[in-house]
């Protein structure tokens, strides 16, 4: 299915643009196939595809963005500026989308220094083989798709939760520290009681978002 406006979408945008701006020369081996400073005029064709339910609740955007900008790096040879910058890229796509880029135990650091937000960006804090023996399991209950998208939600409970600015300046940086720790040491006991203590936080700042 063609999603109708896809292409000035501004968060599609933002990663094909953002991508491009970085694009290197395209080679086969000692030829030069597209020159760096072409890419900007060169169209492009995105198909994507999920395996698991779309607009459900279980990251769908967020993969959706990071295989765009990892495809896009890989088609235009794009190089970083800076540690972490491609995943700032994905995060104007969908914010979860920059941890996506990594493998194992990724933390979105906050940011804000900087006056263009090149710092919130994410940062493997342990790579897929650190603790092999850890696993996440999906239940889908329902692939039905939401009645409030993630962006719209977020965006009222910005508005309208005083909990939510509380747990971004007070709970959240504590536990990102505390929970970094246990899953560094694999202590799943405390890993997981910080897993259950953040989700039922996160549900009363929802519970504080009106309407």
């Amino acid at each position: 299915i063609e999603e109708v406006g896809a292409a000035t979408s501004k968060r599609f945008r933002a990663c094909v643009d953002g991508v491009k701006a970085l694009a290197q020369d395209k080679k086969d081996k000692d030829n030069i196939l597209i020159k760096k400073e072409e890419w900007k005029d060169l169209k492009i064709h995105v198909s994507s595809y999920n395996t698991f339910p779309t607009a459900a609740g279980l990251a769908s955007s967020a993969a959706g963005y990071a295989a765009l900008v990892a495809a896009l790096t890989q088609l235009m040879n794009a190089e970083e500026e800076y540690e972490g910058q491609l995943s700032t890229i994905a995060r104007q796509g969908s914010g979860s989308a920059c941890r996506s880029l990594y493998g194992g135990f990724v933390a979105w650091r906050m940011g804000g220094e900087n006056n263009n937000w090149s710092d919130s960006l994410a940062q493997q804090v342990a790579d897929e083989n650190h603790w092999p023996e850890i696993r996440a399991l999906i239940l889908v209950v329902s692939d039905a798709k939401k009645d409030t998208s993630s962006t719209a939600g977020m965006s009222t409970s910005v508005a309208t939760s005083k909990l939510l600015k509380y747990r971004a300046t007070e709970v959240v940086p504590q536990r990102m520290e505390s929970i970094e720790k246990a899953y560094l040491e694999k202590d799943f006991a405390t890993f997981g009681e910080l897993t259950m203590t953040d989700s039922n936080q996160f549900h009363a700042t929802c519970l504080d978002t009106y309407p």
